[in-house]
């Protein structure tokens, strides 16, 4: 066993004597980390993996909504998810900003926060409006007609919050009210709180801004704290419970049902025959009786066929499925019979193409 007593060299050590040489534990190559015990790292990685592929999920949903109301081109990138407390998110705000403050229900009076960005804010209204959509030099805070109109916006973010999050958290999120101002946003919870911080890059035409969504730490405490034992229990159960699963979920699929349609080769009229054509009319497609067939399941081209029939009933035989370069992969063993109402559709929906 080593002796108790201390050395005098120790003892200088202790005291601050011999500062210039290392304590055993710490070394030149291995410098002594910092920890901020206000806000302290809660985020590991695989969790932060979670975070970002949940975000994912609602940026592109997001993406999607938004160039179906402003008929443009639109991207959207998530930048990263981040811890902050509520006051640095609220320093990193502009002036004026684009805040609108959400509560969340049932959660003791928890607020979020949708920072549409200043530029991603102006383009959204001059769109919405009619307009181009080309970015204004100008620095404002936003009208009471210009802050109803991006409403839509922020409450299709909030039920994309609750519907990406619903797998892990219940939350529901209505708009509280909107400022214009961080100082004033500051006032509406603790500025020490920890927040999860969304970056949303957004770039339409020569407009580029930042979409921030924060959610405080208090609401998603859940999600840091069962995770792990989530994804534990998802892998537990009986190999008896496992098998009822798995025939429940291919029973559901199974019974599914889906639209298959039909669609004949592209052909080209005139635009005088077109016009002539009445109710009761026939179209001359001059297409040969054995021409290729596209078989649509929903609405993605899945199968080659070719027209036929099957006793009294129209029928589609089907050569092959289709790769994603439109070419046939392969023979199909089973040739499936459709009633002639497919075929119908199939000539109702026939795109035609004027010369």
């Amino acid at each position: 066993m080593a002796s108790g007593t201390l050395s005098q060299s120790e003892i200088d050590r202790l005291l601050g004597g011999a500062s210039n040489v290392p304590f055993s534990g710490a070394s030149e190559e291995s410098p002594v980390q910092m920890y901020d015990f206000r806000r302290p790292h809660r985020v590991s990685k695989e969790r932060l993996r979670t975070l970002e592929a949940i975000y994912e999920r609602l940026v592109k949903s997001l993406e999607s909504w938004v160039i179906g109301r402003v008929r443009g081109q639109i991207e959207m990138r998530l930048q990263g998810v981040e811890q902050f407390s509520f006051g640095e998110f609220t320093l990193s705000l502009p002036t004026p900003c684009a805040s609108f403050i959400c509560e969340i229900n049932d959660s003791g009076g928890q607020l979020g926060v949708v920072d549409i960005g200043e530029e991603f804010a102006f383009y959204m209204v001059d769109r919405l409006f009619g307009g181009s959509g080309q970015q204004m030099s100008t620095s404002r805070p936003l009208t009471r007609v210009e802050r109803m109109a991006l409403r839509g916006l922020v409450e299709k973010v909030n039920s994309l919050l609750a519907e990406v999050w619903s797998d892990y958290i219940t939350m529901s999120l209505e708009i509280s009210s909107f400022e214009s101002f961080p100082d004033i946003l500051l006032q509406s919870a603790n500025r020490d709180d920890p927040v999860l911080v969304a970056n949303i890059e957004v770039t339409a035409g020569d407009v580029s801004s930042l979409m921030l969504v924060c959610l405080p730490f208090a609401v998603l405490d859940k999600f840091f704290t069962n995770t792990a034992t989530r994804s534990f229990a998802n892998a537990t159960g009986s190999e008896h419970e496992r098998a009822v699963s798995r025939a429940l979920a291919e029973y559901s699929l199974r019974a599914t049902r889906v639209n298959v349609s039909a669609r004949l080769p592209e052909f080209r009229m005139s635009m005088r025959d077109l016009a002539s054509l009445s109710q009761g009319g026939v179209i001359t497609t001059a297409l040969p009786s054995d021409s290729p067939i596209r078989v649509m399941v929903g609405d993605q081209e899945r199968f080659a066929g070719t027209a036929g029939r099957v006793g009294h009933k129209l029928a589609i035989r089907l050569e092959g499925a289709l790769t994603q370069s439109g070419e046939v992969r392969g023979a199909a063993p089973v040739v499936p019979q459709f009633d002639a109402s497919v075929i119908a559709e199939a000539l109702q929906t026939q795109p035609i193409s004027a010369e």
